[in-house]
């Protein structure tokens, strides 16, 4: 029977490679890679990059193909929708490789950016596939380091505090609220830059910000928020407009007052 491996392959420095995401490497055959376009043409090569460090040339193959665009001007009520027809094309894409590409008793994999198991549609994209019964293979995950993990390792600090919650949302629910009783916020996938929301409420709270984490052109802020802020803003236009692209993930950390944790009174909404 076909397997394939499912790869977290870190945030972007080739060393963030587990021991066994190495051997899991050693045991493929055919790698199958999704071109994002032009843009994004250094996050297939850093992909080919690491395989040129691990395996010796002619013991597998890549593949490439174009990844389904997504819309991204979906809002509100159709925002899932969109993301269910974009994970549905990439299914049709994935159920092609495999059906292709990999021999019967092949084993092929997909590399993926940090972890599969955090904000990564993979493992979903793979079930679908099965779920339609065309092809029959069978799968595992190997677990990576995420941007969430680079992050905090690189500003030197740990995700929560003694006896706290710690919580991992996106941009887009960022922009619903700080979420109550939680002061140790990471978010990811902010296109928006949501924390500028928080950066004039008068509270206190600090930002660690990174971008490219991993990469030779990693970028990483931190200080208090309400100053920072548009540092970050600045900084972050300038490297999206020299590279067409930009990856970041940050860390908010609220400092209660002496009154405890505050509510949502004051916290801006999304409008």
């Amino acid at each position: 029977m076909r397997k394939i491996h499912v790869i977290g392959i870190g945030a972007g420095d080739p060393d963030h490679l587990t021991l066994q995401a190495v051997k899991a490497l050693k045991s493929t055959d055919v790698f199958f890679v999704l071109d994002k376009g032009e843009v994004k043409s250094d996050l297939v090569r850093l992909r080919r990059d690491i395989l040129g460090a691990h395996l010796p040339e002619g013991t597998y193959r890549t593949v490439e193909a174009r990844d389904p665009q997504r819309d991204r001007t979906a809002e509100g009520a159709g925002y899932s929708p969109a993301v269910g027809d974009w994970r549905s094309a990439r299914a049709g894409v994935f159920e092609r490789l495999i059906a292709e590409e990999l021999g019967e008793d092949g084993t092929g994999a997909f590399l993926v950016w940090g972890d599969p198991s955090l904000y990564d549609s993979t493992p979903g994209v793979l079930e679908e596939v099965l779920e339609r019964g065309v092809v029959v293979f069978e799968y595992d995950v190997v677990p990576g380091i995420s941007s969430v993990s680079s992050l905090a390792a690189r500003h030197r600090t740990g995700l929560n505090r003694v006896a706290r919650p710690v919580q991992i949302t996106t941009g887009r629910r960022l922009a619903e609220g700080l979420p109550e009783g939680v002061d140790d916020v990471v978010v990811m996938l902010d296109a928006h830059q949501t924390f500028q929301r928080y950066a004039g409420t008068g509270e206190d709270i600090d930002i660690y910000w990174g971008a490219y984490l991993g990469m030779p052109d990693e970028i990483l802020v931190s200080g208090p928020l309400a100053e920072t802020a548009p540092h970050i803003v600045e900084v972050r236009a300038q490297a999206r407009e020299r590279k067409g692209w930009i990856m970041d993930t940050y860390l908010l950390r609220r400092h209660p007052g002496p009154e405890g944790p505050p509510g949502d009174e004051g916290v801006p909404g999304p409008g």
